[in-house]
């Protein structure tokens, strides 16, 4: 074996010595607080699209097994579909949501490729802890509509099973208001970052075709 490939083997198995595994996002998700993780998957919410309720510039990341928020103060410009790896600390976002926080936008690795899923199904009455940080899909009628200006609306909807918040973050652009209007007893079907704020648990829509009126 020559000298130059033997350079190259050594340089390749120091950079996979150095460099961290990579946990399934349950796994990471069931770790103690404070742990250092790794994960990677496919961004179901872009960068940035929650900023005037979640205050950062951060993105969701879903693999086969779960889904997490990855807070960045930074925009990292990831887009739907987009494939990342991620290091960071697990942390609560003091609201109650598990994240994850890199120490830098240096944490953050888009990869080649993309990766998408689809929305998991859920009545109203589930969305909660066993299903904060995946893309869900809920239908239900409007009970209440709130204005919460500057952060953004409050969406309330129940299927039968238990009334649901859909919290629309003002940054996404979307107006319950204006397009697409949404009024009381109306049916609505909903696709969305599912996710926790204090108390509440909430869907978060990511676009304005992620609301769709039931006919």
């Amino acid at each position: 074996m020559s000298h130059l490939r033997v350079f190259v083997l050594a340089v390749l198995l120091l950079a996979g010595a150095g460099a961290a595994s990579a946990l399934s996002i349950a796994a990471a998700r069931a770790l103690p607080l404070g742990s250092i993780v790794t994960v990677e998957g496919g961004v179901t919410t872009y960068s940035g699209a929650f900023a005037t309720s979640t205050f950062d510039q951060g993105f969701a990341l879903q693999d086969h097994t779960g889904g997490i928020y990855v807070s960045t103060a930074g925009n990292p410009i990831l887009s739907v579909g987009n494939k990342a790896r991620v290091t960071g600390e697990l942390a609560d976002d003091g609201f109650g949501q598990l994240v994850i926080k890199p120490a830098s936008l240096a944490d953050v690795d888009r990869r080649h490729g993309t990766r998408f899923f689809a929305p998991d199904r859920q009545d109203t009455g589930d969305i909660g802890e066993t299903t904060e940080g995946l893309l869900v899909e809920v239908e239900g009628e409007v009970t209440r509509i709130l204005n919460d200006i500057p952060y953004g609306y409050k969406v309330y909807i129940d299927d039968g099973s238990g009334e649901v918040q859909i919290f629309i973050s003002a940054a996404t652009g979307i107006n319950p208001y204006r397009l697409p209007f949404v009024r009381v007893g109306e049916e609505i079907e909903v696709v969305g970052l599912s996710s926790q704020f204090l108390a509440e648990y909430e869907v978060m829509p990511r676009f304005v075709t992620d609301i769709r009126h039931e006919h």
